[in-house]
């Protein structure tokens, strides 16, 4: 059986806080405010996978009122996700995604986030795929105040 999941997320970006997209951190005078370290990517990426499962979101998940969760990498919780992914005996079959921010430029790290998202998954590189773009300058993320992405993710269950 095939299942589909979707998530979205989005951050403030802030000063003082080092930039981690895609479980990769890129050089940027501003970070994303997060409970964790606010990686809006493996967020969304998390939640299309619970989704896809039926089992809610990482909020439900991983509470911001649990303090073993305060500051962790998002890469981690993308492997408590995987596990029970597994343990449910779901396979990931493929993700896209689609990360909006007017900077910085998210294209020169794409490769090395489908490397470390794949890794972290046990998928293979060709089954990830990562777009962004920009909000052409309207609202919040179009002003640079913030960094939102979305995922879709198809399952299979055993």
């Amino acid at each position: 059986v095939m299942r589909i999941g979707i998530g979205y997320d989005i951050h403030r970006l802030v000063e003082d806080r080092k930039l981690f997209l895609g479980g990769v951190e890129i050089p940027y005078i501003k970070g994303l405010l997060g409970y964790s370290d606010g990686d809006v990517l493996l967020h969304a990426i998390s939640d299309a996978i619970l989704g896809g499962m039926g089992m809610g979101d990482i909020g439900l998940h991983f509470p911001n009122t649990d303090s073993q969760y305060k500051g962790i990498s998002s890469l981690e919780l993308l492997k408590k996700v995987a596990a029970i992914a597994a343990s449910k005996k779901f396979t990931i079959n493929n993700i896209d995604t689609v990360v909006l921010a007017e900077e910085p430029k998210i294209y020169p790290f794409r490769m090395k986030m489908m490397d470390v998202i794949s890794a972290t998954l046990g998928i293979k590189k060709d089954r990830v795929n990562i777009k962004a773009t920009t909000n052409e300058g309207v609202g919040s993320l179009g002003k640079g105040e913030a960094i939102a992405a979305y995922a879709v993710v198809s399952l299979e269950e055993k």
